[in-house]
């Protein structure tokens, strides 16, 4: 059976692609070998690149875990805003190579990032979850607040707005887009920028800058994982 996530290494990055069906969805099983694949990197001291598949970065959680019962999903839904925590608190520097579409979780991983490059193309871009009858989390309204431009902040979460690559730059989901064919040459680029930084400078100073944020997102986690999951119809 083939890994959901690959990991490559060159000179001082890593790339970690996930490849999970046609959503690239987010499962346990991804979550976990992103760990396993993020335990290497920062054991390593390089730059993460996270790449999806052709046309997608993530279409969100898998579905069969979410319609599955309430408490599978806050399980998985919980792990994920861990796992947001872990990428917006990483020692070095994250960036995402957003392939195309990015909804839901594919989005927060976006927000999660220190950097984000999307592609051209009639892709979408945004969080979902009211539009699908989901009340959004308290992690992802703090992820949401603390890395979206406050005139987006309430049009994402509250309305289910989605944009283009162009509109998600200046809603705060990408920082750049370019051509398809040019998104893993221009992450790596960056990527070998990045690694010039001195890297206990760039880890001390992510801290700080995010302080108050990871101090609300683990208060917020702490408070998803005792709630009930709302989702109506």
């Amino acid at each position: 059976m083939d890994k959901l996530v690959q990991i490559t290494t060159d000179e001082n990055y890593a790339i970690i692609k996930i490849a999970n069906g046609k959503v690239n969805a987010i499962s346990h099983e991804v979550i976990d070998e992103i760990n396993n694949s993020l335990d290497i990197a920062e054991k390593e001291e390089r730059v993460v690149i996270i790449t999806g598949q052709n046309g997608i970065l993530s279409g969100g959680y898998d579905l069969k875990v979410m319609t599955k019962s309430a408490d599978a999903a806050k399980e998985l839904v919980t792990r994920g805003s861990q796992l947001s925590h872990r990428l917006l608190s990483f020692p070095t520097p994250v960036i995402m190579a957003c392939n195309g579409h990015a909804v839901a979780k594919g989005a927060f991983l976006l927000l999660s990032a220190d950097y984000r490059i999307g592609t051209e193309g009639a892709f979408k871009i945004g969080l979902n979850e009211v539009m699908i009858g989901m009340t959004m989390h308290n992690a992802g309204i703090e992820i949401a607040k603390g890395k979206l431009a406050p005139v987006y902040f309430e049009r994402s979460v509250s309305n289910s707005e989605m944009y283009s690559p162009e509109e998600a730059i200046a809603a705060g989901f990408l920082d750049k887009i370019v051509p398809e064919e040019h998104l893993l040459g221009t992450a790596t680029k960056v990527a070998q920028l990045f690694g010039k930084l001195n890297k206990n400078a760039h880890k001390n100073t992510k801290l700080k800058v995010r302080k108050e944020l990871l101090e609300r997102l683990a208060k917020a986690i702490k408070e998803d994982s005792e709630q009930e999951l709302s989702f109506n119809s």
